[in-house]
């Protein structure tokens, strides 16, 4: 059996972040067994915490924000992503702001800082789950269904986007800590050039640049180096399906089949894990 795992010594990263402009320090600290994963927000009085979960999320627009109380926290899927990655299962992320740092757009420098930081196993055995039966959700254009399954986490993602020059696209991943760091965590995060006017009309992006995010507009991808990956697109859709996956609150296995995924119906479906996995206990 697979034990519960923490880090070795606290890790952190600041930076600025995307949507407030802020700048903001993260820190994510080894935590006792059976903790999971906590945000706690060191600049609020009496630093109050979330709990990583389903349950928590208030908003999915443009991200996935959890709040429980004052503690509000937006945009956690890179984060949770990369420690899902890790097989982290106990842990507290602080930080003095409400939005974590985007850094590049992709979770790379997450899974950096936690690699730096070291694994360490603890004794109490790891919470696996998978459903008895699939899970479906569907909303417009997405649709995802988990099946069932005791090895692994494995995601078969179809992304498409207008105006993108490389559509539709299509990956297949089953997660491993060496995989992730080479086919996923260098992902960024992408916006077409509609969107991002309305984003900026609505005082958002505020953080953001070419430095932390590929633009689709007319035909092209904008960004200031070049694609990392030819179909870095679909990968980056895998990046936030893994962490938003997490917020069932333990490990996942099984295998995903999503077409347009995206974080209202990524939670939507780990919000059925969670109850499934209450149910179950």
């Amino acid at each position: 059996m697979e034990k519960q795992q923490t880090l070795v010594r606290s890790a952190f990263f600041s930076g600025i972040a995307l949507h407030s402009g802020a700048r903001c320090t993260v820190r994510i600290q080894p935590a006792p067994e059976n903790t999971g994963i906590v945000f706690r927000r060191v600049d609020l009085p009496g630093k109050p915490e979330v709990r990583a979960l389903a349950c928590n999320v208030v908003d999915v627009r443009r991200g996935t924000t959890i709040a429980e109380g004052k503690a509000v926290v937006f945009t956690v899927e890179h984060i949770m992503s990369a420690l899902n990655a890790w097989h982290v299962d106990n842990c507290i992320v602080e930080m003095d702001g409400g939005e974590p740092p985007i850094a590049d757009g992709s979770s790379l420098p997450y899974y950096r800082m936690i690699e730096e930081a070291g694994i360490q196993q603890q004794e109490a055995e790891a919470k696996t789950f998978t459903p008895k039966q699939p899970l479906y959700v569907e909303g417009g254009a997405t649709k995802i269904v988990l099946i069932p399954g005791q090895e692994k986490l494995s995601i078969s993602c179809l992304a498409s986007f207008k105006g993108c020059p490389v559509d539709p696209q299509f990956h297949e991943f089953t997660l491993s800590t060496e995989g992730y760091r080479d086919e996923i965590a260098g992902g960024r995060t992408f916006v077409d050039y509609g969107d991002l006017k309305q984003l900026l009309a609505m005082g958002l992006c505020k953080g953001g640049s070419l430095d932390a995010a590929a633009i689709i507009h007319d035909g092209a991808i904008i960004c200031k180096e070049e694609l990392r990956f030819r179909d870095e697109i679909v990968r980056h859709k895998i990046l936030d399906l893994i962490g938003d996956i997490y917020l069932a609150g333990c490990r996942i296995t099984g295998t995903v089949l999503a077409i347009r995924p995206g974080h209202p119906k990524n939670v939507e479906l780990a919000g059925m894990l969670l109850r499934e996995i209450a149910a179950a206990q």
